[in-house]
Parts: structure tokens; C-alpha cells; sequence
């Protein structure tokens, strides 16, 4: 019996950008994507698929950070190459990128593809009553699974974007990073 082929995944990359506010609280930004799309309203970092001229995929990832919320690549500074990891549905194969950064006077939105730009403190992911773990059923799924997530207010932080934060909220607030 032959295995079916792999699926051709999409190369791309995103910026988990960081910052200390006016009183020195770790800030998070977030995007919330559009309503179109694969990913519509969803929270993500600002980041999306390689393009041919992109030298590498942190170019990528600078370029995107630019594109969606004018974030400038001379206003970031690469802490870490974090862990990539595949989406489980769409087909990305995600290189996500620490990054200390400068916060511009004002965000803006590239529209339609980003509806807003979310700060948001550290210390609140850290708080366990902000993680919470339900069953879900998506369109396209076959079955309901149980999704770990942050409630960010009144949207859910889940998915790769999820996966990428998890692991370093701890790791942040400890300082192992000097941002």
C-alpha cells in the first residue's frame, strides 16, 4: 500500500515582540488578524509566508512586523530563534522570533488584513486564571478537541500562537532574557 504524499508545507515567520512600558511591566504585541481569511480573528503575532525575495526567514519576519503594524526592523533587537513548529490545519510551517523592540509612538493597522493591535502584560498570562482548557469543535474538524488558551480579554489566544508564548511567559519574568 503506498502512503499518501506529505503536505507541501508553507515556509513562514513571525516576530514575538516585547517591551517594558513606562513602569517597566513586561508588554506582549499581539495583532488580531481580519475577518477574512484562514486565520480571521484570530490573535497572532505579525508575521506571515516567505516571500522570494525574502533573504531568510527572519526577514521575513521583519518585513511582515513592518507591513502589518509599522514596526520598523531597526526598532528590533533578536533575543532568540525560538522552536518552529507546524500549524496542525493550515499547512505553516512557522520560525518565530524573539524580539526586544522599541514601541512606536503609534501603531497602525494594515487593513483589511489586521483589525488591531493588542499590548498586553505578561504578568497577566502568568496568572493562571487567565489559562483555560475547553472542547472545540472548528469547522473542517472531525471530532471536538480540547484546546489549551489565555483569555485576552474578550478574545482567546490559542493555536501556534499559544504554543510559541506558553513556554516563555515563565521564562521571561525571570529575566533570562534582558529586555
Amino acid at each position: 500500500m503506498e502512503k499518501a504524499p506529505l503536505p507541501i508545507l508553507r515556509q513562514s515567520a513571525v516576530l514575538v515582540p516585547v517591551y517594558r512600558d513606562a513602569a517597566g511591566e513586561l508588554q506582549l504585541v499581539l495583532v488580531r488578524r481580519g475577518e477574512r481569511g484562514i486565520h480571521g480573528g484570530q490573535l497572532a503575532f505579525p508575521g506571515g509566508k516567505r516571500d522570494p525575495e525574502d533573504a531568510s526567514l527572519l526577514a521575513t519576519a521583519l518585513r511582515e512586523a513592518e507591513e502589518e503594524v509599522g514596526l520598523l526592523a531597526a526598532d528590533v533587537q533578536i533575543l532568540a530563534t525560538l522552536p518552529e513548529l507546524t500549524t496542525f490545519t493550515s499547512g505553516y510551517h512557522i520560525a518565530p522570533f524573539l524580539g526586544r523592540i522599541r514601541r512606536p509612538a503609534v501603531w497602525w493597522c494594515q487593513q483589511p488584513e489586521i483589525a488591531e493591535v493588542l499590548e498586553i502584560s505578561l504578568r497577566t498570562l502568568a496568572d493562571p486564571a487567565t489559562h483555560a482548557q475547553e472542547w472545540w469543535q472548528l469547522p473542517g474538524w472531525p471530532q471536538p478537541v480540547l484546546i489549551d488558551f489565555y483569555r485576552v480579554g474578550q478574545y482567546q489566544l490559542w493555536g501556534a500562537s499559544y504554543r510559541i508564548i506558553q513556554p516563555l511567559v515563565a521564562r521571561l519574568l525571570a529575566g533570562e532574557w534582558a529586555v
